[in-house]
Protein backbone atom coordinates (compact mmCIF):
# COMPACT_ATOMS: atom_id res chain seq x y z
CA UNK A 1 0.00 0.00 0.00
CA UNK A 2 2.83 2.42 0.85
CA UNK A 3 4.42 1.69 -2.51
CA UNK A 4 1.16 2.48 -4.31
CA UNK A 5 0.77 5.73 -2.40
CA UNK A 6 4.36 6.74 -3.15
CA UNK A 7 3.93 6.01 -6.86
CA UNK A 8 0.65 7.89 -6.87
CA UNK A 9 2.38 10.90 -5.35
CA UNK A 10 5.14 10.61 -7.93
CA UNK A 11 2.51 10.57 -10.68
CA UNK A 12 1.11 13.82 -9.29
CA UNK A 13 4.53 15.44 -9.16
CA UNK A 14 5.49 14.33 -12.66
CA UNK A 15 2.14 14.60 -14.35
CA UNK A 16 0.18 17.20 -12.44
CA UNK A 17 1.95 20.38 -13.49
CA UNK A 18 -0.49 23.24 -12.90
CA UNK A 19 -0.74 26.18 -15.29
CA UNK A 20 -2.55 29.48 -14.99
CA UNK A 21 -5.95 28.22 -16.09
CA UNK A 22 -8.35 26.82 -13.50
CA UNK A 23 -8.05 23.37 -15.07
CA UNK A 24 -4.82 23.03 -17.06
CA UNK A 25 -2.39 20.18 -16.56
CA UNK A 26 0.21 18.03 -18.25
CA UNK A 27 -0.15 14.36 -17.33
CA UNK A 28 3.00 12.29 -17.70
CA UNK A 29 3.34 8.56 -17.08
CA UNK A 30 4.22 6.35 -14.15
CA UNK A 31 3.67 2.67 -14.97
CA UNK A 32 1.70 0.24 -12.86
CA UNK A 33 3.33 -2.60 -10.90
CA UNK A 34 4.28 -4.42 -14.12
CA UNK A 35 5.23 -1.28 -16.04
CA UNK A 36 1.89 -1.56 -17.79
CA UNK A 37 -1.18 0.70 -17.68
CA UNK A 38 -0.23 4.06 -16.12
CA UNK A 39 -1.70 5.06 -12.79
CA UNK A 40 -4.83 7.23 -13.15
CA UNK A 41 -5.57 5.78 -16.61
CA UNK A 42 -7.90 2.95 -17.61
CA UNK A 43 -8.14 0.87 -20.81
CA UNK A 44 -11.30 0.57 -22.91
CA UNK A 45 -12.05 -0.70 -26.39
CA UNK A 46 -14.48 0.02 -29.18
CA UNK A 47 -15.21 -3.04 -31.33
CA UNK A 48 -14.04 -6.67 -31.24
CA UNK A 49 -10.58 -8.22 -31.02
CA UNK A 50 -7.96 -8.58 -28.33
CA UNK A 51 -7.60 -5.87 -25.67
CA UNK A 52 -4.95 -3.22 -26.20
CA UNK A 53 -1.56 -3.67 -24.54
CA UNK A 54 -0.46 -0.41 -22.91
CA UNK A 55 2.84 0.09 -21.13
CA UNK A 56 5.14 2.89 -20.00
CA UNK A 57 8.60 2.94 -21.57
CA UNK A 58 11.73 5.02 -21.31
CA UNK A 59 12.35 7.00 -24.50
CA UNK A 60 15.27 9.40 -24.64
CA UNK A 61 13.93 10.84 -27.86
CA UNK A 62 10.51 11.61 -26.41
CA UNK A 63 9.92 15.23 -25.43
CA UNK A 64 9.22 14.08 -21.86
CA UNK A 65 11.84 11.30 -21.71
CA UNK A 66 9.13 8.74 -20.91
CA UNK A 67 6.36 7.58 -23.20
CA UNK A 68 3.30 5.36 -23.45
CA UNK A 69 3.16 2.46 -25.93
CA UNK A 70 0.24 0.53 -27.38
CA UNK A 71 1.95 -2.65 -28.59
CA UNK A 72 -0.81 -5.15 -29.45
CA UNK A 73 -0.77 -6.07 -33.15
CA UNK A 74 -4.20 -7.70 -33.44
CA UNK A 75 -5.15 -6.89 -37.07
CA UNK A 76 -8.93 -6.79 -36.52
CA UNK A 77 -9.87 -3.83 -38.72
CA UNK A 78 -12.71 -2.39 -36.61
CA UNK A 79 -10.80 -2.74 -33.33
CA UNK A 80 -10.04 0.49 -31.46
CA UNK A 81 -8.06 0.25 -28.18
CA UNK A 82 -8.51 3.33 -25.98
CA UNK A 83 -6.76 4.51 -22.81
CA UNK A 84 -8.44 7.34 -20.87
CA UNK A 85 -7.85 9.29 -17.69
CA UNK A 86 -10.08 7.99 -14.93
CA UNK A 87 -11.01 11.54 -13.95
CA UNK A 88 -13.35 13.43 -16.26
CA UNK A 89 -12.60 16.68 -18.06
CA UNK A 90 -14.76 19.69 -18.94
CA UNK A 91 -16.79 19.57 -22.15
CA UNK A 92 -14.99 22.71 -23.39
CA UNK A 93 -11.41 21.51 -23.42
CA UNK A 94 -8.15 21.51 -25.35
CA UNK A 95 -6.23 18.21 -25.41
CA UNK A 96 -2.87 17.54 -26.98
CA UNK A 97 -0.04 15.05 -27.17
CA UNK A 98 3.09 14.11 -29.08
CA UNK A 99 2.51 10.96 -31.14
CA UNK A 100 4.81 8.53 -32.95
CA UNK A 101 3.28 6.01 -35.39
CA UNK A 102 5.71 3.10 -35.24
CA UNK A 103 4.27 0.24 -37.29
CA UNK A 104 1.20 -1.56 -38.61
CA UNK A 105 0.19 -3.34 -41.82
CA UNK A 106 -3.57 -2.80 -41.53
CA UNK A 107 -3.14 0.70 -40.11
CA UNK A 108 -0.59 3.06 -38.57
CA UNK A 109 -2.85 5.36 -36.62
CA UNK A 110 -3.20 7.05 -33.27
CA UNK A 111 -5.22 9.85 -31.80
CA UNK A 112 -7.08 11.59 -29.00
CA UNK A 113 -10.62 11.25 -27.64
CA UNK A 114 -12.75 13.86 -25.84
CA UNK A 115 -16.22 13.90 -24.24
CA UNK A 116 -16.06 10.12 -23.83
CA UNK A 117 -19.00 8.77 -21.83
CA UNK A 118 -18.18 5.11 -22.56
CA UNK A 119 -16.25 3.01 -25.06
CA UNK A 120 -18.87 3.55 -27.77
CA UNK A 121 -19.57 7.30 -27.50
CA UNK A 122 -16.99 10.08 -27.95
CA UNK A 123 -15.29 12.45 -30.38
CA UNK A 124 -12.00 11.43 -31.95
CA UNK A 125 -9.13 13.02 -33.87
CA UNK A 126 -6.48 10.76 -35.34
CA UNK A 127 -3.42 10.85 -37.61
CA UNK A 128 -2.63 8.02 -40.04
CA UNK A 129 0.81 7.44 -41.56
CA UNK A 130 -0.33 4.82 -44.11
CA UNK A 131 -3.13 7.03 -45.47
CA UNK A 132 -1.32 10.35 -45.07
CA UNK A 133 -4.13 12.25 -43.38
CA UNK A 134 -5.68 13.59 -40.19
CA UNK A 135 -9.38 12.88 -39.59
CA UNK A 136 -12.01 13.95 -37.06
CA UNK A 137 -14.89 11.61 -36.16
CA UNK A 138 -18.01 11.37 -34.06
CA UNK A 139 -18.43 7.91 -32.50
CA UNK A 140 -21.96 7.07 -31.32
CA UNK A 141 -23.19 3.58 -30.55
CA UNK A 142 -19.76 2.29 -31.54
CA UNK A 143 -20.07 3.61 -35.10
CA UNK A 144 -17.69 6.19 -36.58
CA UNK A 145 -18.83 9.08 -38.74
CA UNK A 146 -16.23 11.36 -40.31
CA UNK A 147 -16.88 15.06 -39.68
CA UNK A 148 -13.70 16.63 -41.04
CA UNK A 149 -10.23 15.91 -42.34
CA UNK A 150 -7.10 17.03 -44.13
CA UNK A 151 -4.67 15.16 -46.37
CA UNK A 152 -0.99 15.78 -45.61
CA UNK A 153 2.24 13.83 -45.04
CA UNK A 154 2.32 11.99 -41.72
CA UNK A 155 5.80 10.51 -41.26
CA UNK A 156 6.09 7.16 -39.48
CA UNK A 157 8.63 6.78 -36.64
CA UNK A 158 8.77 10.52 -36.05
CA UNK A 159 7.20 12.62 -33.31
CA UNK A 160 4.21 14.75 -34.31
CA UNK A 161 2.15 17.21 -32.30
CA UNK A 162 -1.62 16.51 -32.35
CA UNK A 163 -4.20 18.79 -30.74
CA UNK A 164 -7.99 19.00 -30.52
CA UNK A 165 -10.00 21.91 -29.12
CA UNK A 166 -13.66 21.30 -28.26
CA UNK A 167 -15.72 24.37 -27.47
CA UNK A 168 -19.49 24.09 -27.58
CA UNK A 169 -20.36 22.60 -30.96
CA UNK A 170 -17.09 23.73 -32.57
CA UNK A 171 -14.01 21.52 -32.90
CA UNK A 172 -10.59 22.68 -34.09
CA UNK A 173 -7.83 20.27 -35.13
CA UNK A 174 -4.12 21.15 -35.26
CA UNK A 175 -1.15 19.05 -36.39
CA UNK A 176 2.53 19.93 -35.91
CA UNK A 177 1.57 23.45 -34.83
CA UNK A 178 -0.61 24.13 -37.87
CA UNK A 179 -4.37 24.56 -37.59
CA UNK A 180 -5.85 22.17 -40.17
CA UNK A 181 -9.62 22.61 -39.99
CA UNK A 182 -12.64 23.45 -37.86
CA UNK A 183 -15.95 21.59 -37.91
CA UNK A 184 -19.29 21.92 -36.11
CA UNK A 185 -21.31 19.13 -34.48
CA UNK A 186 -23.70 19.08 -31.53
CA UNK A 187 -24.27 15.34 -31.05
CA UNK A 188 -22.26 15.05 -27.79
CA UNK A 189 -22.27 18.06 -25.49
CA UNK A 190 -21.78 16.63 -21.98
CA UNK A 191 -18.41 16.55 -20.21
CA UNK A 192 -16.55 13.25 -20.41
CA UNK A 193 -13.19 11.58 -20.27
CA UNK A 194 -10.15 12.29 -22.45
CA UNK A 195 -7.32 10.05 -23.57
CA UNK A 196 -5.59 8.07 -26.31
CA UNK A 197 -6.87 5.96 -29.23
CA UNK A 198 -5.39 3.48 -31.71
CA UNK A 199 -6.68 1.19 -34.45
CA UNK A 200 -6.21 -2.47 -35.46
CA UNK A 201 -2.51 -3.49 -35.49
CA UNK A 202 -1.13 0.03 -35.01
CA UNK A 203 1.87 0.13 -32.69
CA UNK A 204 1.76 3.71 -31.47
CA UNK A 205 3.73 5.75 -28.92
CA UNK A 206 2.41 8.79 -27.04
CA UNK A 207 4.10 11.51 -25.00
CA UNK A 208 2.41 13.28 -22.07
CA UNK A 209 -1.26 14.29 -22.29
CA UNK A 210 -2.02 18.02 -22.08
CA UNK A 211 -5.50 18.92 -20.83
CA UNK A 212 -6.68 22.53 -20.55
CA UNK A 213 -10.15 23.90 -19.87
CA UNK A 214 -11.42 26.46 -22.35
CA UNK A 215 -13.51 29.48 -21.29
Amino acid sequence: MKRILMLGSLMFLIGGISHTAAFARVFGFVGGPDGGVPYDFEPMQTGPGKPGEWKVVEDGGAPGGRALDQTSQDPTDDRFPILVRRAGAPSDVSVGTKIKLISGRVDQAGGLVVRLSDANNYYLVRANALEGNVRFYKVTGGKREQLGGADLPVTANAWHDLRLEAQGDRFTVSFDGQQLFTTVNAAISAPGKVGFWTKADSVTRFDALTVQALP
